[in-house]
């Protein structure tokens, strides 16, 4: 008798420690790793050593694993590996732009006179890439298979090259033809006088009556007019830098409050397609650069229509 109820004691634990067990297992099953969708097949678990079998407190929803008899092979269960033909096709890396907009350069105008030798480019060379350029590479792209990014890859660069020629200094920097500088306020006839017309949009550099240079010039917009009237250079500065649009004003030469004759690379590159903030916009760089060194401070501004 003490012998039966020693034995139902000893049964007890083991029924107890494989409770435990199937317990741990589940809490295991909850933390690992979601399914990736590669196979939504449970794996099979293989038990180490011999499992009492369940008795009447067991969870009858729980099936004791079985041992394989000696000299059997156990059977695995392996997640089979992705089918490498079902995975995404890698992306083509993406090509380093060698220019792109606002880049400003001798290469960017060489870029320029080559598009100009494929009648893509109708402009003079700026050397400023801006929205035309970047319209005629978007051209250029289109019409030879390339990916029309209006960026220059070095794809583009190299089949560009293999169809022009190199640019001479001619078509680098061809002659701009004179502009009459139209008729001459009153006001700038004596004295040293940057003479600006609104209504011929041009800035004529006039020393006692005679006119020295004579260049294209933008005004602001409705929103932002330029002023008129009778001014004076009140200050220079070569490398300025707008406070307000911290935007680049070459060769600034300040005649009212914020508004100044500076040199704008947007001017070079779309023309009269947009407008200052109430400057005087040139577009030739050359010009203003000569200009800017004979231009003193307390030179008359004369800005008339």
């Amino acid at each position: 008798m003490s012998t039966s109820r020693n034995r139902s004691r000893r049964r007890v634990p083991v029924v107890v420690a494989a409770a435990g067990a199937a317990l741990a297992m589940a809490v295991l099953a909850a933390c690992g790793p979601q399914d990736t969708g590669a196979d939504h097949k449970p794996p099979a678990t293989t038990s180490a050593g011999p499992t009492t079998p369940a008795t009447g407190d067991a969870d009858p929803t729980t099936v004791p694993p079985t041992t394989a008899p000696a000299g059997t092979p156990s059977a695995t269960t392996t997640t089979p590996s992705a089918d490498p033909t079902t995975k995404a096709p890698a992306k083509p890396p993406v090509e380093q732009a060698v220019m792109k907009v606002g880049a400003s350069s001798s290469q960017v105008r060489e870029l320029q006179a080559r598009l100009g030798q494929l009648h893509l480019f109708s402009r003079t060379p700026t050397g400023y890439y801006g929205t035309v350029t970047q319209h005629a590479v978007s051209d250029f792209q289109e019409r030879h298979a390339l990916s029309s990014t209006g960026s220059v890859s070095k794809a583009t660069w190299s089949k560009l090259r293999s169809l022009t020629h190199q640019p001479t200094h001619k078509e680098l920097y061809p002659p701009v033809p004179a502009k009459p500088a139209g008729k001459l306020d009153a006001r700038c006839m004596t004295g040293r006088t940057l003479c600006i017309s609104k209504t011929s949009r041009t800035l004529s550099w006039v020393v006692n009556g005679k006119v020295q240079a004579t260049m294209d010039v933008r005004f602001g917009s409705q929103y932002t007019p330029t002023r008129e009237g009778l001014f004076h250079v009140n200050s220079k500065s070569r490398d300025h830098v707008s406070t307000i649009y911290h935007t680049s004003m070459p060769y600034a030469m300040f005649f009212s409050g914020g508004q100044a004759v500076h040199y704008s690379s947007d001017f070079a590159a779309r023309g009269y397609a947009g407008a200052s903030h109430g400057c005087v916009n040139v577009r030739d760089k050359a010009a203003i650069t000569k200009l800017f060194d004979e231009v003193r401070v307390g030179d008359k501004v004369v800005v008339y229509w």
